[in-house]
């Protein structure tokens, strides 16, 4: 099932179970993410979902400060980021991200610079459809380089 068919269920499940906050929030995205669908011409896959929710997450992120300094209530806004946060994927640790290049050590002490092994340990994260921290790949990646 694909994330943007999930948000579309959980809608039907948040009406039916009298939750406006959801109905609303996961309305709001998948209407942006139709948009954005139409836009590039495309369907509205998990990827432009995701995109969608990543930019809203920002926005939250941004507002919410600046609402608490105007003295505004941002209890909503705030589950509202809980929601969406949770839609996204997990960055994996450094554990993972270590056991992942754990096969490929020799390619990372091999390459030329830091940058070269980077570039080998973000490729194998890649294939492996990994979301990661740049900075926690770096640290590995050290590691690994000795």
């Amino acid at each position: 099932m694909s994330l943007h068919d999930d948000l579309k269920a959980r809608v039907n499940a948040a009406v039916r179970g009298g939750d406006t906050l959801t109905r609303d929030a996961l309305r709001t995205v998948l209407g942006e993410a139709q948009a954005e669908a139409v836009r590039r011409k495309t369907e509205a896959t998990d990827e432009v979902v995701l995109a969608v929710v990543k930019k809203t997450v920002a926005g939250l992120k941004e507002t919410i400060p600046l609402a608490k300094q105007a003295g505004r209530d941002t209890t909503q806004q705030e589950a509202e980021l809980v929601l969406l946060e949770s839609l996204l994927p997990r960055a994996w640790d450094q554990e993972a991200i270590a056991a992942a290049l754990e096969p490929h050590r020799d390619e990372l002490r091999a390459a030329k610079n830091d940058g070269q092994a980077m570039g080998v340990a973000m490729k194998v994260l890649k294939s492996k459809g990994a979301v990661t921290n740049p900075d926690d790949v770096k640290a590995v990646v050290a590691a690994a380089r000795g």
